[in-house]
């Protein structure tokens, strides 16, 4: 897909991080690519480039190719905080970036994650199966309200979170997650909405 032309919005100058990898929703993902730039914002998608420059994905409803460019390996604190909000998407890609060489290692995605939840001023946003990839890292729900979709609902359990059965919930003012990809839209919404706030507040 072609570059896509950011407008002049609330959250020109504001950079949103998306996970990929394969099995991911294409509707899903083409729509945070497009309504993130409506309202100004950059959308950078980040994976696991395992040393290359580029990997190719595909997708899970129609094998659509999706290029990443961009890991979140190697990421410093600063560049970290860079990011305005970090989305963990639905579908598959959240359980093919919780690969681990060594089990006894955090893969590289929970431990990005796992950083992103230690800084408050980077919004998180967690949809549908995207819990998978914080089962190694369950500190960072426990004791928060969310929603997930219904097969993991036990997990968010287990993992000592507190399922809201809403299709988007927030849990403070960094935190927002989405019942499942179908509803990528309000969950968006709700993204939007926060960050526009926050760059109105500053």
């Amino acid at each position: 897909m072609g570059d896509l032309v950011l407008r002049e919005g609330p959250l020109t100058g504001t950079k949103i991080a998306v996970l990929i990898e394969s099995d991911y929703f294409e509707p899903e993902i083409h729509y945070y690519q497009r309504r993130f730039a409506e309202e100004g914002a950059e959308v950078h998608f980040l994976t696991r480039l395992w040393g290359q420059d580029a990997i190719t994905f595909t997708g899970h409803e129609w094998r659509v190719p999706f290029t990443a460019t961009e890991s979140f390996e190697g990421l410093s604190d600063e560049e970290l905080r860079s990011y305005a909000a970090v989305i963990v998407p639905s579908g598959m890609v959240s359980d093919r970036l919780r690969y681990t060489e060594d089990v006894d290692v955090l893969a590289p995605a929970a431990e990005f994650v796992k950083r992103a939840f230690d800084e408050p001023s980077v919004l998180k946003g967690i949809i549908c199966h995207g819990f998978w990839l914080l089962a190694t890292v369950p500190e960072t729900i426990r004791g928060r309200k969310v929603v997930c979709h219904n097969n993991l609902v036990g997990d968010v359990r287990n993992m000592g979170a507190e399922y809201v059965d809403s299709d988007v919930v927030l849990d403070g003012d960094d935190l927002v997650t989405g019942r499942t990809g179908q509803h990528a839209h309000l969950f968006a919404r709700q993204i939007i909405d926060i960050l526009t706030s926050r760059r109105s507040a500053s």
